[in-house]
Protein backbone atom coordinates (compact mmCIF):
# COMPACT_ATOMS: atom_id res chain seq x y z
CA UNK A 1 0.00 0.00 0.00
CA UNK A 2 1.29 3.41 -0.97
CA UNK A 3 0.57 6.03 1.68
CA UNK A 4 0.81 9.75 0.96
CA UNK A 5 1.35 12.00 4.01
CA UNK A 6 0.28 15.66 3.93
CA UNK A 7 0.96 18.25 6.64
CA UNK A 8 -0.90 21.42 7.59
CA UNK A 9 -0.60 25.20 7.34
CA UNK A 10 3.05 26.27 6.71
CA UNK A 11 4.29 22.86 7.87
CA UNK A 12 6.60 20.55 5.92
CA UNK A 13 7.71 16.94 5.66
CA UNK A 14 10.40 17.49 8.31
CA UNK A 15 7.65 17.95 10.89
CA UNK A 16 6.68 14.28 10.61
CA UNK A 17 9.91 13.38 12.42
CA UNK A 18 10.34 9.61 12.77
CA UNK A 19 6.64 8.88 12.32
CA UNK A 20 6.81 7.71 8.67
CA UNK A 21 9.49 5.11 9.48
CA UNK A 22 7.54 3.88 12.52
CA UNK A 23 4.40 3.72 10.39
CA UNK A 24 6.05 1.58 7.71
CA UNK A 25 7.41 -0.78 10.35
CA UNK A 26 4.02 -1.13 12.05
CA UNK A 27 2.09 -1.70 8.80
CA UNK A 28 4.11 -4.25 6.77
CA UNK A 29 3.82 -3.76 3.04
CA UNK A 30 3.22 -0.04 3.37
CA UNK A 31 5.39 2.58 1.72
CA UNK A 32 5.14 6.23 2.85
CA UNK A 33 5.76 9.28 0.66
CA UNK A 34 5.67 12.66 2.39
CA UNK A 35 4.72 15.54 0.11
CA UNK A 36 5.31 19.23 0.73
CA UNK A 37 2.59 21.58 -0.45
CA UNK A 38 3.77 24.45 -2.69
CA UNK A 39 5.20 27.23 -0.54
CA UNK A 40 6.31 24.89 2.26
CA UNK A 41 9.44 22.87 2.98
CA UNK A 42 11.60 22.23 -0.04
CA UNK A 43 8.97 24.09 -2.09
CA UNK A 44 9.17 27.26 0.04
CA UNK A 45 10.40 29.20 -3.02
CA UNK A 46 7.11 28.48 -4.83
CA UNK A 47 3.94 30.54 -4.53
CA UNK A 48 1.28 28.84 -2.43
CA UNK A 49 -2.00 28.38 -4.34
CA UNK A 50 -5.05 30.08 -2.90
CA UNK A 51 -7.09 27.05 -3.92
CA UNK A 52 -7.26 23.60 -2.37
CA UNK A 53 -8.14 22.23 -5.81
CA UNK A 54 -4.85 23.57 -7.22
CA UNK A 55 -2.93 21.98 -4.33
CA UNK A 56 -4.51 18.62 -5.20
CA UNK A 57 -3.50 19.02 -8.84
CA UNK A 58 0.10 19.66 -7.78
CA UNK A 59 0.18 16.56 -5.54
CA UNK A 60 -1.25 14.25 -8.19
CA UNK A 61 1.10 15.54 -10.88
CA UNK A 62 4.12 15.33 -8.57
CA UNK A 63 3.48 11.69 -7.72
CA UNK A 64 3.20 10.77 -11.38
CA UNK A 65 6.40 12.71 -12.10
CA UNK A 66 8.16 10.66 -9.41
CA UNK A 67 6.89 7.42 -10.91
CA UNK A 68 4.24 6.61 -8.28
CA UNK A 69 0.91 5.97 -10.01
CA UNK A 70 -2.29 5.37 -8.00
CA UNK A 71 -3.93 3.88 -6.06
CA UNK A 72 -3.07 5.73 -2.86
CA UNK A 73 -3.98 5.85 0.79
CA UNK A 74 -3.87 9.37 2.25
CA UNK A 75 -2.99 10.45 5.78
CA UNK A 76 -3.31 14.17 6.34
CA UNK A 77 -3.53 16.79 9.06
CA UNK A 78 -5.37 20.11 9.23
CA UNK A 79 -4.89 21.99 5.91
CA UNK A 80 -3.46 18.81 4.42
CA UNK A 81 -6.68 17.03 5.38
CA UNK A 82 -8.65 19.50 3.22
CA UNK A 83 -6.34 18.63 0.33
CA UNK A 84 -6.89 14.92 1.01
CA UNK A 85 -10.66 15.44 1.11
CA UNK A 86 -10.73 17.21 -2.26
CA UNK A 87 -8.36 14.61 -3.67
CA UNK A 88 -10.80 11.89 -2.62
CA UNK A 89 -13.54 13.63 -4.61
CA UNK A 90 -11.41 14.28 -7.71
CA UNK A 91 -9.63 10.94 -7.91
CA UNK A 92 -12.44 8.46 -8.38
CA UNK A 93 -10.85 5.04 -7.82
CA UNK A 94 -7.50 6.73 -7.20
CA UNK A 95 -7.81 7.14 -3.41
CA UNK A 96 -8.42 3.83 -1.66
CA UNK A 97 -8.66 5.23 1.84
CA UNK A 98 -8.22 8.46 3.73
CA UNK A 99 -7.24 9.24 7.34
CA UNK A 100 -8.07 12.82 8.36
CA UNK A 101 -6.50 14.20 11.54
CA UNK A 102 -7.96 17.22 13.36
CA UNK A 103 -9.46 18.69 10.24
CA UNK A 104 -12.29 21.15 9.67
CA UNK A 105 -14.53 21.93 6.72
CA UNK A 106 -16.42 25.17 6.22
CA UNK A 107 -19.64 23.43 5.22
CA UNK A 108 -19.95 21.71 8.59
CA UNK A 109 -18.46 24.09 11.17
CA UNK A 110 -18.55 27.81 12.05
CA UNK A 111 -15.34 29.83 11.72
CA UNK A 112 -14.95 30.12 15.50
CA UNK A 113 -14.71 26.33 15.75
CA UNK A 114 -12.39 25.98 12.76
CA UNK A 115 -9.99 28.38 14.44
CA UNK A 116 -10.67 28.92 18.13
CA UNK A 117 -10.93 32.66 18.95
CA UNK A 118 -8.30 32.64 21.71
CA UNK A 119 -5.72 31.86 19.02
CA UNK A 120 -6.49 34.75 16.69
CA UNK A 121 -4.02 37.19 18.23
CA UNK A 122 -1.11 34.71 18.62
CA UNK A 123 -1.56 33.56 15.03
CA UNK A 124 -1.71 37.10 13.68
CA UNK A 125 1.50 37.92 15.53
CA UNK A 126 3.06 34.74 14.20
CA UNK A 127 2.20 35.47 10.58
CA UNK A 128 2.68 39.27 10.51
CA UNK A 129 5.23 40.21 13.15
CA UNK A 130 7.49 37.45 14.44
CA UNK A 131 10.68 36.85 12.48
CA UNK A 132 12.81 34.93 14.99
CA UNK A 133 12.64 31.20 14.09
CA UNK A 134 12.98 30.04 17.70
CA UNK A 135 10.21 32.31 18.95
CA UNK A 136 7.93 31.28 16.10
CA UNK A 137 8.39 27.55 16.64
CA UNK A 138 7.91 27.86 20.40
CA UNK A 139 4.57 29.57 19.77
CA UNK A 140 3.49 26.93 17.25
CA UNK A 141 4.34 24.10 19.63
CA UNK A 142 2.49 25.78 22.49
CA UNK A 143 -0.59 26.03 20.24
CA UNK A 144 -0.42 22.53 18.78
CA UNK A 145 1.07 20.21 21.40
CA UNK A 146 -0.17 19.32 24.89
CA UNK A 147 2.93 17.37 25.92
CA UNK A 148 5.82 19.42 27.25
CA UNK A 149 8.24 16.50 27.05
CA UNK A 150 7.52 16.06 23.34
CA UNK A 151 8.02 19.77 22.71
CA UNK A 152 11.40 19.72 24.45
CA UNK A 153 12.57 16.84 22.27
CA UNK A 154 11.51 18.34 18.95
CA UNK A 155 11.95 22.10 19.24
CA UNK A 156 15.55 22.33 17.98
CA UNK A 157 14.72 20.20 14.94
CA UNK A 158 11.74 22.40 14.09
CA UNK A 159 13.76 25.59 14.48
CA UNK A 160 16.36 24.28 12.06
CA UNK A 161 13.63 23.29 9.59
CA UNK A 162 12.26 26.85 9.67
CA UNK A 163 15.71 28.34 9.14
CA UNK A 164 16.41 25.99 6.22
CA UNK A 165 12.98 26.37 4.58
CA UNK A 166 11.43 29.70 5.64
CA UNK A 167 7.78 30.12 4.66
CA UNK A 168 7.11 33.67 3.51
CA UNK A 169 4.45 35.80 5.14
CA UNK A 170 2.68 36.01 1.79
CA UNK A 171 2.57 32.24 1.38
CA UNK A 172 1.28 31.77 4.92
CA UNK A 173 -1.56 34.19 4.22
CA UNK A 174 -2.33 32.55 0.89
CA UNK A 175 -2.64 29.17 2.63
CA UNK A 176 -5.02 30.67 5.18
CA UNK A 177 -7.14 32.06 2.35
CA UNK A 178 -7.19 28.68 0.60
CA UNK A 179 -8.40 26.98 3.79
CA UNK A 180 -11.10 29.58 4.43
CA UNK A 181 -12.34 29.51 0.84
CA UNK A 182 -12.61 25.76 0.52
CA UNK A 183 -16.11 24.33 0.49
CA UNK A 184 -16.55 20.60 0.48
CA UNK A 185 -18.88 19.00 -2.04
CA UNK A 186 -22.26 17.51 -1.22
CA UNK A 187 -22.12 13.97 0.01
CA UNK A 188 -19.21 11.95 1.35
CA UNK A 189 -16.19 11.04 -0.78
CA UNK A 190 -16.42 7.69 -2.53
CA UNK A 191 -13.72 6.08 -0.41
CA UNK A 192 -13.21 4.75 3.10
CA UNK A 193 -12.52 7.53 5.60
CA UNK A 194 -11.23 7.41 9.18
CA UNK A 195 -11.39 10.53 11.35
CA UNK A 196 -8.88 10.95 14.17
CA UNK A 197 -9.29 13.87 16.54
CA UNK A 198 -8.09 15.29 19.85
CA UNK A 199 -10.60 16.22 22.54
CA UNK A 200 -8.10 18.73 23.94
CA UNK A 201 -7.17 20.35 20.61
CA UNK A 202 -6.62 24.02 21.54
CA UNK A 203 -6.43 25.18 17.92
CA UNK A 204 -9.38 23.53 16.14
CA UNK A 205 -12.49 22.54 18.09
CA UNK A 206 -13.13 18.80 18.27
CA UNK A 207 -16.70 19.47 17.08
CA UNK A 208 -15.29 20.05 13.59
CA UNK A 209 -14.21 16.42 13.34
CA UNK A 210 -17.42 15.23 14.98
CA UNK A 211 -19.45 17.13 12.38
CA UNK A 212 -17.56 15.53 9.48
CA UNK A 213 -17.90 12.05 10.95
CA UNK A 214 -21.62 12.54 11.58
CA UNK A 215 -22.34 13.85 8.09
CA UNK A 216 -20.28 11.23 6.24
CA UNK A 217 -21.23 8.34 8.54
CA UNK A 218 -17.57 7.35 8.84
CA UNK A 219 -15.70 5.99 11.87
CA UNK A 220 -14.01 8.36 14.27
CA UNK A 221 -11.58 7.90 17.16
CA UNK A 222 -11.06 10.49 19.88
CA UNK A 223 -7.83 10.98 21.82
CA UNK A 224 -8.50 12.22 25.37
CA UNK A 225 -5.34 14.30 25.97
CA UNK A 226 -3.39 15.14 22.80
CA UNK A 227 -3.26 18.55 21.15
CA UNK A 228 -3.74 19.57 17.53
CA UNK A 229 -0.54 17.82 16.46
CA UNK A 230 -1.82 14.39 17.35
CA UNK A 231 1.00 12.64 15.49
CA UNK A 232 3.56 14.45 17.66
CA UNK A 233 1.76 13.99 20.97
CA UNK A 234 0.87 10.30 20.61
CA UNK A 235 2.17 8.65 17.42
CA UNK A 236 1.66 5.11 18.78
CA UNK A 237 -2.05 5.80 19.33
CA UNK A 238 -2.41 7.06 15.75
CA UNK A 239 -0.68 4.01 14.33
CA UNK A 240 -2.72 1.61 16.45
CA UNK A 241 -6.02 3.15 15.28
CA UNK A 242 -4.93 3.00 11.64
CA UNK A 243 -3.80 -0.63 12.04
CA UNK A 244 -7.28 -1.58 13.24
CA UNK A 245 -9.00 0.43 10.52
CA UNK A 246 -6.78 -0.73 7.65
CA UNK A 247 -7.25 -4.33 8.74
CA UNK A 248 -10.86 -4.00 7.71
CA UNK A 249 -10.08 -2.63 4.23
Amino acid sequence: MLWIFLRGLTRETAHWGGFPADFEQALPGSKVICLDLPGNGELHHMTSPMSIVTMVTYCRDELIRRGHPPPYFLLAMSLGAMVATEWSYQGSGEVMGCVLINSSLGKFSPFYHRMRPRNYLPLLRLVLLIRDPAEAEHIILELTSNRAEQRAQIIDHWIQARIKHPVSRTNALRQVVAALRYRVRSGAPDTDVLILSSKQDALVHVNCSLAISSSWKCPMQLHPMAGHDLVLDDPSWVIEKIQRWSGRQ
